[in-house]
């Protein structure tokens, strides 16, 4: 059987191919056996260094991790054979530490370092130094890098070999008012975009003269912070562009082969969230031409190991610019892996030991469609900021031949302010596009994440809404389209149902706390270990005999915080298993109207999974608890609905209080005026002092986290009043920064 036809069937078992049957050689063996790698050093965390060690052990290559003080228990450190400690937390004293990691390899003997992606994986020092030490650098050549990895110079490069440019500036000189002239030459809107690093990181548009300096200095400290280089390039910004990019390959023999392309259009913040190959509504025509483009892009500077072009697209001309390229493995490359039926990690392995590639590129097979779904710990509501907390309860689809996990957590761990919040990467694959997306949509329903917020929720939306579904993407596909991606809450409609998915969500959580105590107390009879009551309002129950009692479960808005609800719930447990439940509902202006009982019944299938019946209809159901912060945590996941309640613990309340409490409950404990830090971050620049007089809306400090800056601006105008926090300060998500005081509260 031939390679590609035997790589497939093994990759997607009982899925049927159009595949040619033709020669195709093998890896060949050309390393000698004395020079072949035999342990590998990872020089990253997370998915990836998970990912990378997964196919090294497949080909019994042993691998070590490195990790810092914030990683010592983490998932990557688990998988490996050996694990090093290469420093604190701080990315800059750990992961960017290139003495810390060629140390650690020379103490376990590993022959070779994998970059992954991200922090050193395109630092043409570090594959420098590597090849110094005598180690393999499993990437491109440092030449290739120190070329690419300067977008200026990439894009004389490419201009040279050919390859359409986007109109823009390149040069060294930095003078921020001599790029302010170079941006009205250009015409705006312009991008700011840094010479080095990736990730939409320190990328601005600038619409107009006027915001031109405050923006170019920000992305010059974002640039300085994410990749040690502050230098910036402008070019003019497409109004209606696609991300699309192409995988290309070469090995130490100057053969480079391009995999097909990868749509990346639907980003936030400049970073991608859904990637799919191939590219949906393109000719066959247009792919030949930005293979070939991609192509001799590469072959430009030498290029060998695994490799992307990324390129823009206009989409009112039809033409595609060289945009830059990411001299590393891509986060993305899974969907490009289940379209070909490769591993380009074991390519990557073998590239470096000198063989050649197995397939020309007439031997590329392409088959079906595939999807990748980035699920990170973020909160939409607030901009898609990064969030930071414990994954009290994180369950994931099961891998199976067309569905893919890339995660490098595991239930209990921290996602932590000092790297990226990726969770994990959700890959499917289907025969054709249509069927791809039924699977996506099926996965991220049953993708269970709790104890953080994440964009699980969004992702379904997005993947569910008509424009997505026809393939019309491009990267401002969130702007255009949030007034159906993001809920309205003013809405009557969308409210009442809201509410109704709340109530209904509510009763499920009470029939599976119900049934988890009855069967606790069962146990407990019979001698059995029970699990602990979650409903702790609870009396004490007999058998065959009613109980009533009531809870009250605080329930929100994904998409709008400001939403919060108190749902209280009388429930009546009769002796045959039936359970009667009223709800009432108290909103912040009114204090409820009456709803009808709903009966329901409820069997226990595990520890979390339930299966329920409501009115004849009859469902499983899911649900997790855990407590934070003085509130248990109740989520329960049905169908494609997931529903997040909370119970606040130990309150012991007057009548004056607990009226407040139900109708204000979410309400700030801060003064008026008082600007709360949106995320957990480090201060990295303060721009005014305190007493100063400011307007609505200017900047008074800079936050950091995660690579990512965020800019804390005045919430009215008047005086900036208790501002304590320094640049190089901790703060916490919610923690009081400053308080801007009117005029007359400044003179009181």
């Amino acid at each position: 059987m031939a390679f590609v036809a035997a790589v497939l069937r093994r990759r997607l078992p009982g899925k049927l191919f159009r595949v040619h049957v033709v020669r195709v050689r093998s890896f060949s063996d050309s390393a000698s056996a004395s020079n072949r790698i035999e342990k590998i050093l990872v020089a990253n965390r997370g998915e990836i260094a998970c990912r990378i060690m997964r196919t090294a052990k497949r080909l019994g290559i042993r691998t070590v991790a490195v990790y810092s003080d914030a990683d010592r228990h983490s998932l990557h450190v688990k998988s490996a054979d050996e694990a090093v400690r290469i420093g604190p937390p701080p990315a800059r004293l750990s992961y960017l530490s290139a003495s810390s990691i060629l140390e650690a390899a020379t103490r376990t003997g590993a022959q070779a370092i994998h970059p992954g992606y991200g922090f050193l994986s395109e630092s043409a020092d570090f594959a420098q130094l590597c090849e110094s030490k005598g180690l393999i650098f499993i990437g491109p050549p440092a030449s290739a890098i120190r070329q690419m990895g300067d977008k200026s110079a990439s894009k004389r490069i490419m201009g040279a070999a050919g390859v359409p440019l986007v109109p823009g500036y390149h040069g060294n000189e930095q003078d921020v008012d001599m790029m302010k002239l170079e941006a009205d030459k250009i015409g705006y809107p312009v991008l700011i975009k840094p010479t080095h690093g990736g990730g939409g990181k320190g990328m601005r548009i600038v619409q107009s003269p006027d915001e031109f300096v405050e923006s170019f200095l920000g992305a010059q400290r974002e640039a300085a912070a994410s990749f040690g280089v502050n230098t910036i390039l402008l070019e003019k910004y497409i109004t209606q562009p696609r991300h699309i990019e192409v995988q290309i390959f070469g090995d130490k023999n100057g053969n480079v082969l391009h995999l097909y392309e990868r749509d990346c259009s639907v980003q936030r913040r400049h970073q991608k969230i859904i990637e799919e190959a191939p590219a949906p509504n393109i000719t066959d025509e247009f792919r030949f031409h930005l293979g070939q483009a991609a192509v001799s892009a590469a072959k430009a500077v030498g290029y060998h190991n695994a490799g992307t072009v990324e390129f823009i697209v206009d989409t009112t001309s039809g033409q595609f610019y060289f945009m830059e390229m990411n001299t590393r493995l891509q986060v993305e490359h899974p969907v490009t892996e289940m379209i070909v039926g490769q591993d380009l990690v074991e390519w990557q392995i073998r590239v470096a030991n000198g063989e050649p590639l197995p397939i020309s590129q007439s031997e590329v097979p392409l088959s079906g469609h595939a999807f990748e779904a980035r699920i990170y710990a973020e909160n939409v509501p607030k901009g898609f900021l990064p969030a930071t907390g414990v994954l009290h309860h994180y369950h994931h689809v099961p891998v199976t031949s067309t569905v893919r996990v890339e995660t490098g957590v595991q239930e209990g761990d921290t996602v932590s302010m000092h790297y990226d919040p990726m969770i994990a990467k959700l890959v499917v694959w289907g025969e054709n596009r249509a069927a791809a997306l039924v699977k996506l949509k099926d996965c991220l329903s049953k993708f269970q994440v709790a104890g953080l917020p994440t964009n699980i929720n969004f992702l379904q939306k997005l993947a569910n809404h008509w424009a997505f579904e026809e393939g019309k993407v491009e990267t401002h596909f969130i702007e255009h389209y949030k007034d159906d991606l993001f809920i309205n809450s003013s809405d009557s409609v969308l409210e009442k149902q809201a509410y109704d998915a709340a109530r209904f969500g509510a009763t499920l959580v009470a029939a599976c706390i119900v049934e988890n105590e009855h069967s606790t107390l069962k146990e407990n009879l019979t001698g059995g270990n029970g699990l602990l009551s979650i409903w702790y309002s609870s009396p004490p129950y007999r058998i065959n005999h009613c109980a009533s009692s009531t809870m009250e479960l605080e329930w929100e808005n994904e998409y709008d915080i400001s939403s919060s609800r108190l749902l209280t719930l009388s429930l009546t447990c009769k002796p045959d298993g039936r359970y009667l439940i009223e709800s009432l509902l108290h909103d912040i202006q009114t204090k409820g109207n009456s709803n009808p009982g709903v009966e329901i019944k409820a069997g226990k299938l595990s520890k979390h999974e339930f299966r329920v019946e409501v009115d004849g209809v009859i469902m499983d159901v899911q649900l997790a608890v855990y407590t934070k912060d003085q509130t248990k945590h109740i989520h329960i996941w049905h169908g494609s609905h997931h529903h997040h309640f909370k119970q606040k613990l130990g309150l012991e309340l007057s009548d004056e209080d607990e009226s407040q409490h139900k109708t204000n409950f979410e309400t700030s404990s801060h003064p008026q005026g008082t600007a709360v830090a949106p995320m957990a971050g480090l201060v990295v620049k303060v721009l005014v002092k305190d007493g100063t007089k400011v307007e609505g809306g200017q900047p008074i400090l800079v936050l950091e986290a995660m690579k990512m800056e965020h800019v804390v601006k005045a919430p009215l105008t008047g005086y900036v009043h208790g501002l304590q926090v320094t640049a190089g300060q901790q703060v916490s998500d919610g923690s009081a920064l400053f308080r801007i005081k009117e005029e007359q509260q400044q003179s009181t």
